[in-house]
């Protein structure tokens, strides 16, 4: 530990250092451009049920709804980008925390500001979590919009068959919104550690997608049923179960909880790699 971190007497979360990363985060055109190529999938899925749509039964529900209420669109845009357009998002802003800043050269100076290493870390995190809200929100926003525009709204079919209305669908919407923003920040937790092992922030983000992708082969493979249910990504799709009436709670309590033990252990890990690795650059 440097001697300026020596005079901080203990780590506190300093909102001008977090305006900063948050700058850092949204501020660059490269995530800008990330968070354009987001918006264009639920553009493209409801444009594409506008000018041909499917009939009864054809399709995924998610898809096959979205002629009915026009929220379904928000619900099949999540679906798709889910299995990887979200985890590379996340996944980007992840490995470029900690290794982008060694890979510049910047993160000496920020230690020589100075800044406690729990707390850079402990800002770093909370940046990935705003930008996984931000990115969650900003797919169902665009979806939700152009869906009501094209489709209308209306009562909300759940997968159950009930109907609820328009306003508790948009609540339904929200409570996705939030589980799977909750999911992916445990992923962004295994980033952050991860950022902390390399100097490259691209190697970092490229380890992090490859990850959430074998978990979701590996979760496709019944020859590893054991090991299911402690894959990060078993319990993403589970954000279905908010559409059915009563909300089938069973895996939706599972996926919280893996999400909370994964985003403990590796930030927890991260913090350790971080305060005693030798920052050099």
């Amino acid at each position: 530990m440097s001697a300026a971190e020596a005079v901080v007497a203990r780590p506190r979360f300093d909102l001008r250092f977090f305006r900063s990363e948050l700058w850092l985060i949204f501020g660059r055109r490269r995530n800008w451009a990330g968070l354009a190529v987001l918006t264009a999938v639920p553009v493209i899925v409801a444009v594409a049920v506008k000018l041909s749509a499917p009939e009864p039964g054809e399709g995924p529900d998610f898809i096959a709804n979205i002629t009915a209420n026009g929220l379904f669109a928000a619900f099949a845009a999540l679906a798709l980008e889910l299995p990887l357009f979200l985890p590379l998002a996340v996944g980007a802003i992840a490995g470029d925390s900690v290794a982008g800043e060694a890979n510049l050269g910047t993160l000496r100076y920020l230690l020589a500001v100075p800044v406690h290493r729990l707390r850079l870390v402990a800002v770093k995190f909370a940046g990935i979590v705003v930008f996984v809200i931000a990115a969650v929100l900003l797919v169902a926003t665009v979806g939700a919009v152009l869906g009501l525009l094209l489709f209308g709204g209306g009562p909300m079919v759940t997968f159950s068959g009930t109907e609820l209305p328009f306003w508790s669908g948009v609540v339904r919407l929200l409570l996705v919104c939030g589980y799977l923003a909750v999911c992916l920040t445990a992923l962004g937790a295994i980033g952050l550690f991860i950022s902390t092992l390399t100097e490259q922030p691209i190697g970092a983000t490229i380890a992090v997608v490859m990850l959430a992708i074998s978990s979701q082969i590996l979760n496709e493979i019944p020859q590893f049923a054991a090991i299911h249910q402690y894959l990060p990504t078993h319990y993403w799709l589970a954000f279905g179960d908010l559409l059915r009436d009563p909300v089938a709670t069973g895996s939706l309590w599972g996926g919280l909880l893996s999400a909370a033990v994964y985003s403990v252990v590796f930030f927890g890990a991260a913090w350790v790699r971080f305060t005693s690795m030798d920052i050099s650059s």
